[in-house]
């Protein structure tokens, strides 16, 4: 492990603070290029390299209603486990700051799951929640982008709906380094199709034990 993943007791604790704090007073929080820069640059290497036959076309649904939707979504994901220097050190990361929203906002939090995602020119996810309400299975949605020297017109954004708006969207730039998180039963959202290839991590923090869908 590179270890550029860096405990809570040091820079992160801002960072992990002002996502705690979002959370509590909105639901979501969205900070502006503000991954760890050596995480940052060891994750987006990382997706450079891969080879394509590493992606798989994502689904919608867990378990026996898991299908391909591709009316629904077009990308194409990689689950992210340590058996690399940067899943290791991403999920070591993750597992940082899932202990600190623990501790500040009484979450319990037991588990996580994280996939790269890869946007083809084109490519886009419909509107769609991440969790059911009343389900409690995945509590907290996260979004980190991967890509250098976005531009406005390459499209690609992530549109987060309030759930008593189902009009006004927030609207994030997949740009280097953004992180967003927001609660998984409370946030219907979408992604715009891309002209540009665009990639991303979402991660999951739920209540219960991760059952990611392979």
């Amino acid at each position: 492990m590179n270890n550029v993943a860096q405990s809570p007791c040091d820079s992160n604790v801002a960072l992990f603070d002002a996502i705690a704090k979002d959370i509590a007073d909105s639901g979501y929080s969205i900070q502006a290029k503000a991954l760890p820069q050596p995480l940052l640059d060891t994750l987006s290497d990382q997706v450079q390299a891969m080879p394509a036959s590493d992606f798989k076309q994502a689904g919608i649904g867990r378990n026996s209603d898991h299908q391909l939707n591709q009316v629904v979504r077009s990308d194409e994901i990689c689950w992210i486990n340590n058996d690399n220097d940067a899943g290791a050190d991403w999920l070591e990361w993750v597992e940082s700051l899932q202990a600190y929203l623990n501790r500040h906002l009484f979450l319990g939090l037991l588990s996580t799951e994280s996939h790269f995602a890869h946007y083809a020119p084109g490519d886009f996810y419909k509107k769609h929640s991440d969790a059911f309400k009343g389900q409690a299975n995945r509590v907290l949605s996260m979004v980190v982008y991967l890509n250098r020297d976005w531009l406005a017109d390459n499209g690609g954004e992530l549109l987060i709906y309030r759930e008593e708006d189902s009009q006004a969207a927030i609207k994030v730039t997949p740009n280097f380094g953004t992180i967003v998180v927001f609660l998984s039963e409370d946030f219907p959202h979408e992604v715009l199709p891309a002209q540009r290839d665009r990639f991303s991590i979402a991660t999951w923090f739920r209540r219960h034990n991760s059952n990611a869908i392979q």
